[in-house]
């Protein structure tokens, strides 16, 4: 006689269990199934115990078991995709079994993955997957309570094999296995359906009479169970290199941030939950973590797959790409109109807790932040400048993207959203709108109305010295993306000059001495914003160098702020590019600018007093080691090198200007522009005096025999005029420089620069002959003769 199941122990199951597999090919009857189904109950029940004093996993594991289960399930299938009505019960009681073998047990974990029993696992809820609608659906796919069992204990048994053991998650994730989990789980439990409809839980065939409240919270609360798994086991396979999404997902994806959003979100629950009860509470749960999941898969399907960025992009203009599902609009109605359920605000026992909401509340908060890095990323690839970007509708310029963002920045300017704080919308809408604004159409249309975004931009709610800085960060980087336009587009200029921009950023506060980890970019925005709109402006050049700012304590100008701001700087893309503005400076007011006939003489006479008035400004020590230094530090970028050079040439056309140049050139350059080499590193040693007091001498191919050391600006012009890597345009800038520094110099710093770089302008004579730059150095020569 058999011995009675309850009797057996752990190790009698499983022996029970391989008789049973031997059973079956010839004797596959259902007496047989019960068996299995009684069997695996008793050895999955024994297995939940961890403590007792048999190791039943260890000793378990290393038998045929894993095996048998394997077999136990693809007999059960015998197959077919999913299990028959009269094998639900054994196959859940197999699953089971594996899910306890191997919790906490990597050997296990090891024996199951060797048996094929992971895969098979896989392979039953590719199956079930298979079942369900290709698109996603707004109610939950009818199932019955067995098949839910099935499908909920699977997944626990790839989450359980899972854990802190990468070979069978390496497995997993070459299968694909988060797809099949996340569309299988989604239709399940599709976010927030419970709000919706009960009545097509349960497959069609079942008796109206069977759906009782009862079999509803059942069914509810098996979904609510796997979408939480689904949820851990997908958390599980993520990392930083294998992306578990394709666009594919995306319509699934978006199902959460739709349910959060009207009207779905205000919509009140049926008759069922009407009144809070722990399982409402526990569905409003699992809705949020399927939102927290969904908003964080796809920050990162945006961030690392270029494919769903361009996915995103496409369905918004062509919704058949998401079968009609509208993705991107969905991500952007949520950054919009998402907001938290009424429901956690209902005070009950069976409720959600006061700490519980306030740190939902954050968490949502986080959600929609990482939707708009998602929109934001989707905006900055090149790819999607056609998609997002619309000029086939004169009644909506830029199209209803640009539309939109450019409607919630002037929301948020007229006071609509700015009073419920929602400057998350403006983040996005100028970060946005900054990644496909490209060229000067682009610019002019958002300058143009009916967008006339300058004046939107220029709002001391945006601007303000008290302005969170993400925020100054997309208005500014706007701001300088519209400017790069205005030396090609003088009407764009002219908007952004009327509006006040210059003025704005410096009455900001973004250029103040403070310790935010953001500012540094938000200053090199600015710096690029005012670099551009003082480019070819003599207005803009006067207004920002002799104008006081508003509300400065101490006064200031922007062209004090500017200087404070280079010198104390530790960022060489600060120190340099804000040189540029003084170097723009200097272009447009030292430049002749064409005659304005609109203009009477006394404007005319009015505006070159404020001119020069400018200009003496500039003259300055300050200026002209600024200059000097961005000459010195740019050993690697001759474009800088060749602006330096120009603008110093310039400053030393004034009378006063000559002795402030040359005395920049020769003067120790400040310790952060004094790199350790500008070229090939010496094999002969050298004490630091020796290197301190010796000359750069070159070889006559160019090479010097020893480490260049620049410690001063004049160091590194004799490098770059020596230099034929060097192009021709810059050496014969320098040349130039040092004919017209030559005529206003004077003293031993002349006498410095002559001796410096005679030798290599003799060089260049000879080699160079007739040359445009050979003929730049024997001027410069001939001119050292005269004298």
């Amino acid at each position: 006689m058999d011995t009675p199941p309850m009797s057996l122990t752990c190790a009698q199951c499983a022996r029970k269990l391989g008789d049973l597999v031997a059973q079956l090919p010839v004797n596959d009857i259902e007496e047989t199934w019960k068996e299995v189904e009684s069997t695996a109950q008793q050895l999955a029940n024994g297995l939940r115990v961890r403590d007792g004093p048999d190791d039943n996993h260890t000793m378990l594991g290393k038998t045929l078991l894993p095996q048998n289960l394997t077999t136990l399930l693809g007999s059960a299938l015998n197959g077919a995709l999913i299990p028959g009505a009269s094998r639900t019960a054994p196959v859940f009681e197999i699953l089971r079994v594996g899910a306890n073998l191997c919790v906490e047990h990597d050997q296990n974990r090891g024996h199951l993955l060797e048996a094929g029993f992971p895969q098979a696992v896989v392979s039953l809820l590719e199956g079930y997957t298979d079942t369900i609608p290709e698109e996603p659906q707004m109610d939950p796919f009818p199932m019955s309570i067995a098949h839910l069992q099935v499908v909920k204990t699977a997944v626990g048994v790839l989450l359980n094999a899972t854990l802190t053991y990468e070979p069978v998650r390496n497995r997993l994730i070459s299968l694909e296995v988060a797809k099949t989990i996340f569309r299988l789980s989604t239709a399940l439990y599709p976010p927030a359906a419970w709000k919706r409809s009960t009545s097509n839980l349960h497959l069609p065939d079942a008796f109206p009479t069977d759906i009782t409240f009862d079999r509803i919270a059942e069914s509810w609360t098996i979904r609510a169970g796997l979408s939480s798994w689904a949820g851990r086991l997908i958390s599980e396979l993520q990392d930083d290199v294998h992306p578990l999404f394709s666009q594919e997902v995306l319509p699934y994806l978006v199902q959460s941030l739709i349910a959060f959003t009207p009207p779905l979100l205000a919509a009140p629950p049926p008759p069922h939950f009407a009144q809070p009860s722990q399982l409402r509470t526990t569905l409003l749960n699992t809705d949020f973590d399927l939102l927290s999941e969904s908003c964080s898969h796809l920050e990162s399907s945006a961030l690392d797959v270029a494919d769903v960025r361009l996915s995103l992009a496409r369905g918004f203009t062509f919704p058949a790409e998401h079968h009609d599902i509208p993705c991107f609009s969905a991500m952007l109605d949520f950054v919009e109109k998402g907001n938290y359920p009424p429901l956690w605000y209902v005070q009950s026992e069976n409720g959600l807790e006061g700490g519980d909401v306030s740190k939902k509340e954050k968490a949502f908060d986080d959600c929609k932040a990482a939707v708009i890095k998602a929109v934001v990323e989707v905006s900055g690839d090149e790819r999607n400048l056609d998609l997002l970007w619309d000029d086939s509708d004169d009644a909506l310029p830029g199209g209803e993207f640009v539309s939109r963002m450019v409607d919630w920045i002037r929301a948020f300017v007229s006071g609509e959203t700015s009073g419920n704080g929602r400057d998350d919308l403006v983040i996005c809408a100028t970060l946005s709108l900054g990644n496909i604004t490209r060229g000067e159409s682009h610019s002019t249309i958002l300058l143009s109305q009916p967008h006339d975004i300058a004046r939107l931009l220029s709002s001391d709610a945006l601007l303000a010295p008290s302005t969170d800085i993400k925020l100054k960060h997309g208005v500014i980087g706007l701001l300088k993306h519209l400017a790069q336009s205005s030396s090609q587009m003088p009407s764009n200029r002219a908007a952004l000059s009327a509006a006040g921009v210059i003025q704005l950023i410096l009455k900001s506060g973004v250029w103040d001495d403070r310790s935010d980890f953001m500012l540094e970019i938000v200053q090199v925005n600015a710096i690029g914003a005012i670099k551009h709109l003082c480019n070819n402006s003599v207005d803009n050049a006067c207004n920002f160098i002799l104008e006081p700012v508003d509300s400065q304590d101490p006064p200031s100008t922007g062209l004090s702020q500017l200087l404070a701001l280079v010198k104390r700087s530790d960022t060489v893309a600060i120190k340099s590019e804000g040189t540029r503005i003084v170097v723009n400076l200097i272009r447009s007011l030292w430049t002749n600018e064409r005659r304005d006939e609109l203009l009477g003489e006394e404007e005319l006479q009015a505006r070159q007093q404020k001119r020069v008035k400018a200009m003496d400004a500039l003259l300055t020590p300050a200026c002209a080691e600024a200059l000097a230094a961005l000459i010195g530090r740019s050993a690697k970028h001759l474009i800088l090198i060749n602006e330096g050079v120009v603008a110093s040439s310039l400053l030393s056309m004034h009378r006063d200007g000559g002795a402030l140049v040359l005395n920049a050139l020769t003067i120790p350059l400040p310790v952060e522009v004094t790199p350790s080499s500008t070229g090939p590193a010496s094999t002969i040693a050298s004490t630091s005096s020796e290197t301190m007091e010796s000359p750069i001498v070159f070889s006559p191919t160019g090479a010097s025999s020893k480490m260049p050391s620049v410690r001063h600006a004049l160091d590194q012009l004799v490098v770059s005029l020596k230099s034929e890597s060097t192009p021709a345009e810059v050496r014969t800038n320098i040349c130039a420089f040092l004919g017209q520094i030559s005529k206003r110099g004077t003293g031993d710093g002349l006498q410095r620069l002559k001796d410096a770089t005679r030798p290599i302008l003799e060089e260049l004579v000879s080699v160079h002959g007739q040359s445009m730059l050979g003929s730049a150095a024997k001027k410069v020569l001939d001119m050292w003769m005269s004298e």
